[in-house]
């Protein structure tokens, strides 16, 4: 059983809370009005790109030694056109940066609540989570610690993948939301 602490409680951080705790695993919610509490093995970031800086203000020490999940697309939410990060950067290796003492995984930021529910892509494809960091422990833990949520779970490389992954969160965002696609489907990997 691993320990999971998750900011924010909207419909992807409890999605992705769902899965962790079908796994077997103990999961629990930093909300802002949340009183400052002691942080599990995994932390997931669930919340809009820019209020990560004040989750990283407020809780700096205690990230140090834990795996950062960073779920976010760092979408220009005005124009919804654009990423807000450096072309040749991610907002997963800008966290990394600032966290140098935790362990940064991307993840979850391809998926939509409504797939991470179902664990189905358009009803039919099993839901896949990609993973990518430098610290290939950290993403091993957290394979490990989605066994039996019925998530396809897989490495998709060193944190510079997070860029690609980004990309295509933005892009099925934007597909979404311009009803392209609905909010069950989206992009998935086939064997």
């Amino acid at each position: 059983m691993t320990t999971i602490s998750i900011f924010g409680k909207g419909n992807m951080g409890q999605a992705i809370g769902s899965n962790f705790s079908d796994a077997g695993n103990q999961v629990s919610y930093v909300t802002h009005d949340s009183k400052k509490t002691e942080l599990g093995e995994i932390v997931i970031f669930a919340v809009p790109y820019p209020a990560v800086k004040e989750v990283i203000a407020d809780y700096k020490q205690e990230l140090a030694g834990k795996i950062i999940i960073d779920i976010t697309n760092p979408l220009d939410f005005d124009t919804f056109d654009r990423l807000v990060v450096p072309s040749d950067s991610s907002a997963a290796a800008l966290f990394a940066t600032e966290l140098p003492e935790s362990k940064v995984v991307k993840g979850f930021n391809t998926t939509f609540a409504a797939t991470l529910t179902s664990k189905k892509v358009s009803g039919e494809h099993q839901t896949t989570v990609l993973l990518a960091s430098d610290d290939a422990a950290a993403k091993e833990t957290i394979s490990q610690s989605l066994s039996g949520s019925g998530l396809n779970v897989v490495d998709a490389g060193a944190l510079k993948r997070a860029r690609e992954l980004e990309a295509i969160g933005f892009l099925q965002l934007t597909l979404a939301a311009s009803e392209k696609i609905n909010w069950t489907g989206g992009f998935d990997l086939f064997k």
